[in-house]
């Protein structure tokens, strides 16, 4: 086999394992600087039900077209959503994983946000958002929002804790890829990674290489150590709060852009009430975001946002099966250190049959894009051309945030 066909073979495997081809040439040399903003984008794929979330307080049309699924009140020893404002309260699953951040003020829930897309297709609304190009022009899926904000942003290395690139990070600017859920399959031996690093030593592509094989090498490290405290201290077995706190580790220290999609949450069927399968997810991503803040530390958690998002919400009524489908409008979570404290943001309207999308769903009010420019321009002080070039023929909304 010549040398050329045996690295483009090789380079394949490394790609897919560990995701080497998308490292950015000397990301080591390149790491983000201790000051530089943090962002992380956590994408619910497969439309969270918001409602189940951010609970209507009070809302007698709600509980009438959830009769066996809407969130009842807390009241006295009974167990049911804590009020958050007169109009909103938080499922306690979430509120009890995250209230050290709710007493902080460094939480804050956006209602009523979404995109114009209204297809309710999982695929071309997950694509429209990360996108984040105008709906109705030819779109290129080769410029996705986050790349573009990279390619903006100076200093600013990112990474995608996905086993692929998403299309959010698709773009010129070089992105890091590998998944962090799991045992890391050992498919490259040393040996092989040597001489792989060693006829790479003098290509371009060679600080791509090693930093991949160092990446993978640290994480493994951290998983060992984990499997061995479990054993010894009950280290909590939640999935994602153990991801969650790999990425906090790897932002904290060398990217300053991060990307994670989690699945599971069309529920379509059973989707539960105080408990049940979305009541334990909820529980399961919160107590993640809480690890992921606590593993950032609060000097470096200061200056991190995390913004939760969804391709859209669901239906405003139960469905035949006590679950909910397709919907709209949904509910953003934002995190970090520099919130301004308020728990609920945007533009709201009272939820009742007249305001309702097209008599089914949540209406968007908070469109993403100007929201997400918004905060962008808060955060990193980009100027209207830097907004134009991540979210094109879009008008930055700062709705207080940060």
């Amino acid at each position: 086999m010549q040398r050329r066909t045996f690295l483009r073979h090789v380079s394949a495997s490394c790609a897919a394992s560990v995701g080497v081809a998308a490292l950015p040439l000397n990301s080591r040399l390149l790491a983000a600087a201790p000051d530089a903003p943090r962002f992380l984008l956590v994408f619910l794929r497969g439309g969270y039900d918001a409602l189940s979330l951010l609970v209507p307080a009070g809302n007698s049309f709600y509980q009438e077209v959830r009769p066996h699924i809407a969130i009842p009140m807390a009241a006295g020893e009974q167990a049911g959503a804590i009020p958050l404002t007169a109009q909103w309260a938080l499922h306690p699953a979430v509120e009890a994983a995250l209230r050290p951040l709710l007493q902080a003020r460094q939480l804050s829930f956006i209602p009523f946000a979404g995109t114009d897309d209204t297809s309710r297709s999982h695929f071309e609304t997950q694509d429209s958002i990360e996108l984040g190009q105008p709906t109705g022009r030819q779109r290129s899926f080769q410029s996705g929002f986050l790349n573009r904000l990279a390619s903006v942003l100076t200093g600013s290395p990112a990474m995608s804790f996905t086993d692929q690139l998403p299309t959010a990070f698709r773009g010129p600017v070089d992105v890091a890829n590998t998944s962090l859920k799991g045992q890391l399959k050992n498919s490259l031996s040393q040996p092989l990674q040597s001489a792989l690093a060693g006829m790479y030593q003098h290509h371009p592509l060679g600080a791509k290489v090693r930093e991949g094989f160092e990446v993978r090498q640290e994480v493994g490290q951290d998983m060992a150590s984990e499997m061995e405290a479990a054993s010894r201290n009950a280290v909590s077995t939640n999935g994602f709060e153990q991801e969650a706190r790999r990425m906090a580790r790897l932002m904290r220290e060398r990217y300053a852009l991060g990307f994670v999609d989690v699945g599971g949450w069309d529920t379509h069927v059973g989707q539960g009430q105080l408990t049940g399968y979305l009541a334990t997810r909820l529980g399961q991503l919160a107590s993640g975001l809480a690890g992921f803040a606590d593993e950032m530390g609060s000097s470096m958690w200061k200056q991190t946002t995390v913004l939760v998002i969804s391709e859209f919400g669901r239906t405003m009524r139960e469905n035949g099966n006590r679950g909910t489908d397709h919907g709209h409008g949904s509910v953003y979570w934002a995190l970090g250190g520099g919130l301004r404290g308020q728990p609920v943001l945007g533009e709201q309207t009272s939820i009742e049959p007249r305001a309702l999308f097209q008599n089914r769903d949540l209406p968007v009010l908070n469109d993403y894009r100007a929201t997400l420019a918004g905060l962008f321009q808060r955060q990193y002080g980009l100027s209207a051309s830097d907004i134009d070039k991540v979210f094109p023929a879009c008008q930055a909304r700062d709705i207080g945030l940060i």
